[in-house]
């Protein structure tokens, strides 16, 4: 037999390495390597490139010493962020050191959106950071936390276009010797179009107004349920924080969460019972099990003399999940107790976006009225801020 020329010998081996090759790794057309080169659905977004600018504003002493903090005298206010758009607040931390006792009630949290003269956050600031019965409770959450050492972190986004400011009160009789901050923010080229605005408000019902009848109680419209926020425009809701002080013995969550979206007259959603809203059950463990909880999404950190006079509870529930959208308008309510039969003191604060800022909000009460007390029969309970 005669041998194979060698050019064609080496056309044979050279077609059979092409086809292993091709075995091992399969042909792409133009448009799929296109495509996968923009494909980079299996990175995470902080291994690719980042376009915008990250900053920080603090209290850092500017001489550059440790005094890194400011004093707040009693009646004073703190300017603690002030930046011009396009831009995006990432994170709060702040860490007090006051002579008053009950500074997380005292001093109150305002921020606003591009100019505008009123606030749309304005909040105490331990209701804020999910406090709401003025002491210190460790937990961690989504968007909220408290850590050793007295720390409150915020990591909810928000995004405005032109401008942003935060300021601080101390609106307490005594000083604020320490006040630290560290705010974290980027600049942007430019935001999305359908970017919303941050909003948190503050409402107490200190104590509620029980409503009396024969049985069977009935609330079906929710008009004498507790507001945690009422707002016109276009948004969604994120969630709230929740203090109850308990101003008589038994189990204060048996109200329903009933949230009304686009329409005043019917909510368009109705709960099981203050717990369930919480995503506990069964009153948390009832007067004798009852454990703190703190979840990513939910929890009651803070459980104290459970379903007794001056129980405590501090709740928070997110809606990251599934945020409530509205169209038109927003009221988040909850009744206190079944049918609003409880006349407990409920502080809260509620969180949500919506597509302009909005500033229509409640009167702050008077700090005296803020201080959680028990009020009981026969007491000068604090001036009722339910909204009807």
């Amino acid at each position: 037999m005669t041998s194979m020329p060698k050019d064609r010998r080496g056309f044979l081996q050279r077609l059979l390495a092409i086809g292993t090759v091709a075995a091992a790794v399969p042909a792409t057309t133009d448009a799929q390597t296109t495509a996968g080169s923009a494909d980079a659905s299996f990175l995470p977004s902080y291994a690719r490139a980042q376009h915008h600018k990250s900053l920080r504003q603090s209290s850092y002493d500017t001489t550059g010493g440790n005094n890194d903090r400011w004093p707040i005298p009693a009646g004073g206010v703190q300017e603690v962020f002030k930046a011009t758009g396009p831009g995006v607040i990432t994170h709060i931390w702040f860490t007090i050191a006051a002579q008053s006792g009950d500074h997380l009630k005292e001093i109150v949290l305002r921020g606003y959106w591009d100019d505008n003269a009123k606030p749309s956050v304005e909040v105490p600031i331990g209701d804020f950071f999910g406090l709401n019965l003025g002491s210190y409770t460790i937990y961690q959450s989504q968007y909220l936390a408290c850590s050793p050492g007295r720390s409150l972190n915020c990591y909810f986004s928000m995004p405005y276009k032109r401008a942003a400011r935060f300021t601080v009160t101390n609106e307490g009789s005594r000083e604020v010797g320490a006040f630290y901050s560290n705010i974290d923010y980027i600049n942007v080229p430019r935001l999305p179009d359908d970017s919303q605005y941050f909003h948190a408000q503050y409402r107490q019902s200190a104590p509620s107004t029980p409503v009396t009848g024969t049985s069977p109680m009935l609330n079906p419209d929710g008009r004498q349920n507790y507001v945690y926020m009422e707002t016109r425009g276009r948004g969604h809701l994120m969630g709230v924080t929740l203090g109850v002080l308990q101003n008589s013995n038994g189990w204060w969550g048996e109200g329903d969460d009933m949230i009304f979206v686009d329409d005043d007259a019917k909510p368009a959603i109705v709960g099981t019972g203050s717990e369930d809203y919480f995503l506990g059950s069964w009153n948390f463990g009832g007067r004798d099990g009852a454990i703190p909880f703190g979840h990513a999404m939910y929890g009651a950190p803070l459980i104290v003399n459970p379903e007794r006079t001056g129980g405590q509870y501090c709740c928070y529930r997110w809606h990251g999940d599934n945020p409530v959208t509205f169209e038109r308008s927003l009221k988040h309510t909850i009744e206190h107790g079944h049918a609003n039969d409880r006349g407990d003191n409920f502080f809260s604060a509620a969180y949500w976006y919506q597509a302009t800022p909005f500033t229509d909000f409640p009167p702050m009460p008077a700090v005296a009225d803020r201080i959680p007390r028990v009020v009981t029969q026969g007491s000068s309970p604090a001036r009722d801020h339910e909204q009807p």
